[in-house]
């Protein structure tokens, strides 16, 4: 892959992607790149030559973004990342990290693979939610693994209603509900009871946030579906959308979420030999092969 201009991004306060990104800069400059690093990690790498600039800029002027972090960083770099034609790489400092899988002590070995063309090029969508009132549009975002309706409040209980592409499908006594992509399946719909489900399935999943019924499970529907929830009135406030568990939209009872599968698609690059079930195995400590 012809990578000439690479950003780096992360969080500057976990100490911990320091050594990898200093160790970034310094291949990325031998290779002969041009380095642009994320506005709040400049004084990390204050010893090596680079542009600074803030994540907008990054995904119009770098062919490669290489996120060092959890899976946290990556989904808030890639709700903006998505919008730009840009290739981004994940080097896992964080937790399970199902989008950043690039373990810190092969980074050098993998990126190498990937400069040389010997890499898995996947797109992933996202999701648009748009809050309205009234049928006027209140607020909007996006996510890369979920949205979700909840209280504001622990343990709260709420009622809605579902509709698919403006058909009745049920209404609702729970917490909430999540509505996941399938890079989101491995997320906070997995730990809800939600079906795990291939990153190249065009699906979405609906799963309901502890309902007050047995008979409530999971549907998992065509992504190209218009998904709505409209809030009863009879629900007291703090009701909210979550993108990512990042951004926070205020709801109101009597409102309608709609969730659309946006036109924007998170461009990942993986290392040859990436392979969806093995980090599945991983990460989930799923049993090897028998013999």
């Amino acid at each position: 892959m012809p990578y000439q201009t690479v950003a780096l991004i992360g969080k500057p306060q976990h100490e911990a992607i320091h050594d990898s990104l200093i160790l970034l800069a310094k291949y990325l400059l031998d290779r002969g790149c041009k380095v642009i690093v994320e506005d709040t990690l400049s004084a990390v790498l204050s010893g090596f030559p680079h542009e600074v600039s803030n994540l907008v800029n990054i995904g119009k002027e770098a062919d490669l973004a290489v996120v060092v972090g959890g899976d946290g960083s990556m989904l808030g770099a890639a709700r903006v990342l998505s919008r730009f034609d840009i290739h981004v790489v994940g080097v896992n400092r964080g937790n399970l990290g199902f989008l950043t899988d690039i373990h810190p002590d092969e980074m050098t070995q993998k990126l190498d693979m990937i400069f040389n063309g010997e890499c898995v090029v996947e797109e992933r969508f996202l999701l648009e939610v748009g809050v309205f009132r009234h049928e006027k549009l209140k607020s909007n975002n996006a996510a890369v693994n979920e949205v979700v309706l909840h209280h504001g409040k622990v343990a709260h209980m709420m009622e809605f209603e579902i509709y698919i592409d403006d058909q009745f499908v049920f209404s609702q006594r729970s917490d909430g509900l999540i509505v996941a992509t399938p890079t989101g399946s491995t997320a906070y719909s997995l730990s809800a009871g939600g079906p795990i489900i291939m990153p190249t399935l065009d699906t979405l999943t609906l799963v309901p946030m502890f309902p007050h019924t047995l008979s409530s499970r999971p549907i998992v529907v065509d992504a190209n579906s218009t998904i709505s929830m409209k809030v009863s009135k009879v629900n007291s406030d703090s009701l909210q959308v979550s993108c990512d568990s990042h951004i926070v939209l205020p709801v109101l009872p009597g409102d309608e979420i709609k969730i659309n599968k946006s036109r924007e698609k998170l461009t990942l690059v993986h290392p040859k030999g990436y392979d969806y079930f093995n980090v599945l195995r991983s990460k989930l400590s799923w049993g090897s092969k028998l013999y």
